[in-house]
This record gives structure tokens, sequence and C-alpha cells, in this order.
């Protein structure tokens, strides 16, 4: 699944890599991976912790509410209720193998 920096990797290509790696059915691979994200959208949704070593963990935090904040798009003034939000916090393992990444080269102008 080796591509250009910055390109999306969308299920269906998941799919066909592990496909190329396992060589198994396409139809029961595509039906694990939609299982396992199935399981991890159940996990969150009823406040567990997912963490999977060696790449990070899923869990919710609770964004609070504010009386002030402001519609980008109109500039509008509204209030947010508290809510949660899935996030998703990289592992050791994996902040190490992206960490020397280079991102896009600063402006010398």
């Amino acid at each position: 699944m080796a591509g250009k920096a910055g390109q999306k990797v969308t299920k269906a290509d998941i799919v066909d890599s592990v496909y190329e790696k396992a060589g198994m059915n396409r139809k029961e691979i595509r039906t694990v991976v939609d299982l396992f994200i199935n399981e991890i959208k159940d996990a969150l949704i009823e406040q567990q912790i997912i963490e999977l070593r060696g790449f990070g963990t899923f869990e919710v935090r609770v964004r609070k509410g504010r009386q002030k904040a402001r519609n980008p798009r109109t500039g509008e003034l509204v209030s947010v209720n508290s809510h949660g939000i899935a996030a998703f916090r990289p592992g050791r393992e994996l902040k190490q193998n992206v960490w020397n990444i280079d991102g896009p080269a600063p402006d010398e102008s």
C-alpha cells in the first residue's frame, strides 16, 4: 500500500492491500475490516477505550460547552453544549516511525 505522501488511503485500498498480502477472498477481507471498524465504533459509543498496542488508542473525550462560540461560516455568535468527540492518540511505536517524516518545506519568501 505504498503511495505518494499525503495521498488518501480508503477502506477499499486497505482491503486490496490485505488481499494481495494474505491471498484470502476479497469479500471475506471486506467483511472482517467492516466488523473491525464497527467494533471500534460500538466501543466508542459505549465510551470504552480501545488500545491497539504498537498503533495507538481511541477514546471519547468530552469537549466543554461554551456560551460564546462563533459559527465560522457566518460569524454569528452561538452557544454550544458540552459534547463528546472521538480522539486518537498514537502509540510510542507509531510516533517514532512517523517522527522523521519531512513535511512541506517552509516558505523562503
